[in-house]
């Protein structure tokens, strides 16, 4: 029976490329250097942490970090920023989370629009994958077709299609 699996994956290595391009692009501009601005990535918690003056320089590293991560291909729908919160030397300081993977909630929501077309596929979620069974191709590239015109918060990828 065909089927395939809908994952939600990023690759790290470009997300670093990103960020070290970002650095060296903050450190050469003329309106954040020497502000103490900041870019860093943790590899193992898959966060990134921006430190700035101000509002401004903080939305400028944003607007850096997403021009360079767009450049190297990482999908933008795989940042979360949370909101900026005051640091203890006066600056401002915010997070982002690297999304991984299909949470629980979105592989409910991608359930039930895969159940909407009523097609005769069968879709399950395991862990941070949801699985699409079918007895036609045809009915799984249309759930494909679907689920890329839907505006889902998380960037998706299909994989392991089996005939």
């Amino acid at each position: 029976m065909p089927s395939f699996d809908i994952v939600s994956k990023i690759d790290i290595q470009e997300v670093d490329n990103a960020v070290n391009n970002s650095t060296k692009e903050i450190a050469t501009r003329y309106d954040l250097r020497g502000t103490g601005t900041e870019l860093t990535f943790d590899r193992k918690e898959k966060t990134l942490e921006m430190v700035a003056p101000d509002g401004m320089k903080l939305d400028a590293v944003k607007d850096i970090l997403l021009g360079n991560s767009a450049k190297r291909k990482v999908d933008l729908k795989s940042y979360q920023f949370q909101e900026p919160q005051p640091s203890s030397t006066g600056r401002l300081r915010q997070k982002i989370k690297i999304r991984e993977g299909v949470d629980t909630d979105t592989g409910r929501k991608i359930v039930k629009l895969i159940k909407d077309l009523k097609l005769k596929v069968q879709a399950a979620i395991m862990d941070d994958q949801v699985r699409v069974t079918g007895k036609k191709i045809d009915d799984l590239q249309q759930v494909i077709q679907l689920l890329k015109q839907s505006d889902l918060e998380i960037p998706l990828q299909y994989v392991n299609m089996k005939s």
